[in-house]
This record gives structure tokens, C-alpha cells and sequence, in this order.
């Protein structure tokens, strides 16, 4: 990519579109496209049409989504296939109508079966089935990683998926209906400590494995995969269809998230699990052995990344759901 490149990145005010934003700026990068939803609906195809025709982006990242956790996924299952599959299906659409040289898609290791090998390989996908308490989100990012693929394989078009693994950091949502784990594990044991309650409730057994990304390594990545050529992105992920994990190669139980963010915060409480709350698939990590031989590996360790996020949050406690 050029630095005079026009550059859209959808869902720049989210956690992850939001850090891929500061990425190119500190890049260098300044003729970048940004739209609020007031501004552009990207569910509605009539506006995302009108929006591409008159803007004619160079390249797109594609960081737009109807976000949240295990809670609302399993309440708004509606919303996230919906919303997610309307956002894909106009923005690669419209790319590929307005020539757009370049496009990279932001999916989700929720994509891979519930029971898949571990680490999960991205042949992994459509191996088996998937996690049921947020089935609908999983069969809308397959189906952006099927478009993304479908119209380079017709088209010739060089369109891209990359697929992250949990993410945490700034600009995360900490409001405790819609929130993922990790913002939900610091507002619960900050207001706990606040309050000076003996005891925080976490949801499941605490057993489940999982894999957690800080967002501006994850903004770090995708700045890498939109600038491989193509040769070289062919030669290391099999075919230009093919996608590719985001992780930091190495996961944790929640059980042990909750005590490292529990002392991160000061609270020296009692952690208790709700077994009657749902646990989701047992693990999920991913393989990025393809990641790392391109080149990139994941730089924040996990207990400063959470330290950040924390003196974050203790600094915006009046936005995302505080």
C-alpha cells in the first residue's frame, strides 16, 4: 500500500477498528475514510452503494460488527446473524463494484468447531459443529470468509480474512449485558473492591481455556497481512482464498484470568463460579504457526496488557456501558 492510498476502515469507533485507526495514523497513513453509523448504515445496501460510488476507496478493512459475549449472544441471536451477514455481504459487494484493490475482512475464532483439535489449524474450519451459545455470530463470519473467497476465486479480486483470537484493550465495551470476559472480569472486581465486597461471582466453572490478544498487537497484524504482496501471501497461506489466525500462540483457564485479573485490581476477595451459567466450547486456541512464519508474532504479554486496560478503564469509566 501507499501512503496516498484512500483507506476505509469500517467500525473505526469500535475497540478493534478504533486501534487499527492509530495504527495507520502512526504509520503515516492519512487519507483515511471513516463513517459513524449515523452517517452510513453499512445493513442498509442502498447507502453502502452510494457511499462506494462516491468515495471509490483504494483498499478496506473491514473491522464493522455486532459484537458482544456468551450473555448476548445467547439472548440477541437474531441480531448477530443478521447484522453481521448484512454488514459482510454489502461492503464486499460494493468493493468489488467499485474496484477496490485490496480488502481485509476481521472474522472470529468462534468460526472453528466446538470440539476442534487443539490449537486449531485454519483447515479447521467447517470440521464440525459449532458452539451452540453463539452459533448465529460463528455462521455470519463463516459466511464473510466465504465471500471474501468466493469473489476472489471468481472475480480475481484480492480480498482477505483474518481470523483474531479473543480481544482485550482500550475502546473495549464494559458494559456487563454485552461485554466479553476480560472487561467484564475488571468492572466486576474493580466495583467489588469499590464497594468492598468479600466476594465476585464469575460465570461457568472457570475450566474453559481461552486465548486473549491485545487489541493494538491485533491492529499490528492486520497492518502486516494487508501490506504482504501477493506473492508472498499466496506462497505461505496455500492460495489467496485461504484466511489466516491472529493469536498470541498460548491460552489460560478463566479461572486463572479471574485471579491474575483479580490481583492486577487489588481485590483479595473470594472468586465464585456459577456452574448453572453456561461454560462454551471447552478451548479455543489457535494455531499461528502460518502467521508467524510470514513474519509477525505478537509483542504485549498478557499481565501488561491488562495492567493498560485496566488504567484505561479507570480513566474512561464514563464511556462503553460504565
Amino acid at each position: 500500500m501507499k501512503k496516498e492510498d484512500k483507506i476505509f476502515i469500517a467500525g473505526h469507533r469500535g475497540m478493534v477498528g478504533s486501534a487499527i485507526l492509530r495504527k495507520f495514523e502512526q504509520e503515516g497513513f492519512h487519507n483515511l475514510i471513516t463513517r459513524t453509523h449515523r452517517d452510513l448504515d453499512l445493513t442498509d445496501q442502498g447507502q453502502v452503494r452510494s457511499f462506494f460510488q462516491e468515495e471509490q476507496p483504494d483498499h478496506v478493512v473491514l473491522a464493522a460488527a455486532r459484537v458482544g459475549g456468551i450473555k448476548a449472544n445467547s439472548e440477541l441471536p437474531a441480531e448477530f446473524i443478521y447484522q453481521n451477514l448484512m454488514i459482510e455481504a454489502n461492503v464486499i459487494h460494493q468493493s468489488w463494484t467499485a474496484g477496490v484493490r485490496r480488502l481485509l475482512f476481521l472474522g472470529s475464532s468462534c468460526i472453528y468447531p466446538k470440539f476442534a483439535n487443539q490449537p486449531m489449524e485454519e483447515s479447521e474450519l467447517l470440521t464440525g459443529t459449532l458452539e451452540p451459545t453463539n452459533e448465529p455470530y460463528a455462521i455470519a463470519k463463516i459466511a464473510g470468509i466465504k465471500l471474501c473467497e468466493s469473489y476472489s476465486r471468481q472475480y480475481g479480486v484480492d480480498f482477505r480474512s483474518v481470523m483474531p483470537t479473543n480481544l482485550y484493550g482500550p475502546g473495549d465495551n464494559f458494559d456487563l449485558s454485552g461485554s466479553h470476559v476480560v472487561p467484564a472480569l475488571i468492572r466486576k472486581f474493580h466495583e467489588a473492591k469499590k464497594e468492598g465486597r468479600s466476594s465476585v461471582e464469575v460465570w461457568g466453572s472457570g475450566n474453559p481455556r481461552r486465548e486473549f490478544l491485545h487489541v493494538d498487537d491485533m491492529a499490528s497484524a492486520c497492518f502486516f497481512v494487508l501490506n504482504l504482496n501477493e506473492g508472498s501471501y499466496k506462497a505461505h497461506t496455500e492460495s489467496m482464498l485461504s484466511h489466516i489466525n491472529v493469536g498470541a500462540g498460548k491460552d489460560m483457564s478463566i479461572g486463572e484470568l479471574a485471579t491474575l485479573i483479580a490481583k492486577i485490581i487489588g481485590f483479595e476477595g473470594e472468586i465464585r463460579y456459577d456452574t448453572s451459567k453456561p461454560d462454551g466450547a471447552p478451548r479455543k486456541l489457535l494455531d499461528v504457526g502460518r502467521l508467524e512464519r510470514l513474519g509477525w508474532k505478537a509483542q504485549i504479554e498478557l499481565k501488561e496488557g491488562l495492567s493498560k486496560t485496566y488504567r484505561w478503564f479507570l480513566e474512561n469509566k464514563t464511556v462503553r456501558g460504565v
